[in-house]
């Protein structure tokens, strides 16, 4: 019988709950799962959270990036322009908790669905994206991968002109912008073979994550002290499946984030609270105790 988690909601602060999730890292052997609601407080929107972009934004899909070429188009003319806006962002007061729990040595191992690369930012080592990011370009015709700023000032020698403004970038990197505008868009070909396409390095909706990094994230499941979850909805199987390996094997999971998730049933210790408050805190009752 799974046990009822116990629950801090940010209406109560119970300390006790924060003391048993403390309890849990304070062992070691952590493994960090983050997902896109760790990153809001550096500006970037979730997808499902309180920033919720698929409410408003239906995100580019695998299969019509490889067989539209008009989609791909819009999608790269919509990236270009939200580029820089990812590419600015900076770790918060999350990723540099993150980080601070790596370097005092209680994390084993850290797996991110996040595309944007803030907690390599933040100063943490050995990221596995599971994802993919937003920094790498992959030639889908001959398999280079390149750096996406490089790829971006090619793009800018490519449309001196073409500068909408975008109020709003999505998980995924691309910016909302009116079909009316794109048409101007030049995309450019790969460096390597002179065609292309080519396409973020990322795991677009639709998409498999490739089996060995599947297969790396359960291996460090499989030997973690705990289970950490922050940021995540869980509502995708790319992420839950490693909260339900984790309940198989009794390996105790604590769960961090701001409104229900899917794995709330399945957890020991769940806070409900803004991760930009509770893991500074969580550092210092690990530090303290």
């Amino acid at each position: 019988m799974t046990a009822v988690p116990t629950a801090v909601h940010p209406a109560t602060d119970d300390p006790g709950s924060l003391d048993a999730l403390a309890g849990l890292v304070a062992d070691g052997d952590v493994v960090v799962l983050t997902g896109a609601g760790l990153s809001t407080d550096s500006g970037i929107p979730d997808y499902r959270g309180a920033t919720g972009s698929l409410r408003r934004h239906t995100p580019m899909t695998y299969q019509t990036f490889l067989r539209d070429p008009r989609g791909r188009h819009r999608y790269w003319a919509r990236s270009y322009v939200g580029w820089p806006q990812i590419r600015e962002a900076r770790p918060n007061a999350g990723h540099a908790a993150v980080a601070d729990l790596q370097r005092a040595g209680l994390v084993g191992g850290l797996i991110t669905q996040n595309v944007d690369g803030l907690h390599q930012a933040a100063g943490a080592r050995d990221v596995l994206e599971l994802h993919g990011g937003l920094d790498r370009t992959i030639c889908l015709a001959c398999g280079d991968v390149a750096d996406r700023g490089a790829l971006h000032e090619r793009l800018r020698a490519a449309n001196p002109h073409f500068g909408p403004h975008a109020d709003e970038v999505n998980p995924d990197g691309d910016a909302e912008l009116p079909d009316e505008v794109l048409d101007g868009f030049v995309m450019v070909d790969c460096t390597a073979c002179g065609r292309g396409p080519l396409k973020p390095d990322v795991v677009f909706f639709g998409e498999t994550v490739p089996r060995d990094r599947v297969d790396a994230c359960f291996a460090m499941v499989e030997r973690a002290g705990c289970l950490l979850v922050l940021g995540s909805s869980l509502t995708v199987m790319s992420g839950y499946r490693f909260v339900l390996r984790a309940e198989k094997l009794g390996v105790p999971v604590g769960l961090v984030n701001l409104g229900p998730t899917r794995g709330d049933a399945k957890v020991d210790v769940r806070v409900d609270a803004p991760l930009g408050a509770v893991l500074p805190d969580l550092v210092r009752r690990v530090a303290d105790g």
